[in-house]
């Protein structure tokens, strides 16, 4: 009788001598395949329709929190001197560290340069070099090149940290430094 039974699920597919079996799927996969194709359609539904947000219009939205955030930030405005006096007494060994952890992927080890320019040359993109302005790149960023905002991630003395560390590197010529970029300034 069981041989009965197995024959009538056979199928009349067969190749190399073995025989195709016809066992249904079972009900949690089939359930969880047509779950998928409706969610699917469902989703291509709302933003192909115009009633969803496009990836365009989610970023806009997102810039322009980002944007409302960085005007509503605390500005901690510092003179040339003041940035000078601050960043007499930074422990630069640290400060290299935290260039490590946080720049060092863009600007290399020895900031010469990979994804972002050498900030050992005479070169400037952002400004001009001074510590103010190097401040004001690193708390601001530099989105459209890539490179985010740390105002709201660092604190000011690991800001002011990061700056002293980068002009103790100046003119320090490292080995397969990025060729210059930008307006020469000194």
């Amino acid at each position: 009788m069981n041989d009965d039974k197995n024959k009538e699920q056979l199928t009349d597919h067969e190749y190399d001598g073995i025989r195709e079996y016809d066992n249904p799927l079972p009900n949690w996969w089939l359930m969880t395949f047509w779950a998928t194709v409706m969610f699917g359609a469902i989703y291509w539904l709302h933003y192909t329709s115009g009633s969803g947000p496009t990836l365009k219009e989610e970023l806009a939205v997102a810039m322009a929190e980002i944007e409302r955030q960085h005007a509503n930030a605390p500005k901690s405005e510092y003179t040339e001197e003041q940035l000078t006096d601050k960043m007499k007494t930074v422990d630069l060994k640290a400060a290299g560290s935290l260039f490590q952890g946080k720049c060092a992927a863009c600007h290399g080890e020895n900031l010469q340069g990979i994804i972002g320019p050498n900030l050992t040359d005479e070169y400037w993109l952002h400004g001009k070099g001074s510590r103010k302005d190097i401040v004001g790149v690193i708390k601001a960023g530099v989105l459209e090149k890539g490179m985010p905002s740390w105002e709201s991630l660092l604190k000011e003395d690991e800001v002011l940290s990061l700056a002293a560390y980068i002009i103790s590197k100046q003119d320090s010529h490292p080995t397969n430094g990025k060729a210059p970029q930008g307006e020469k300034v000194r």
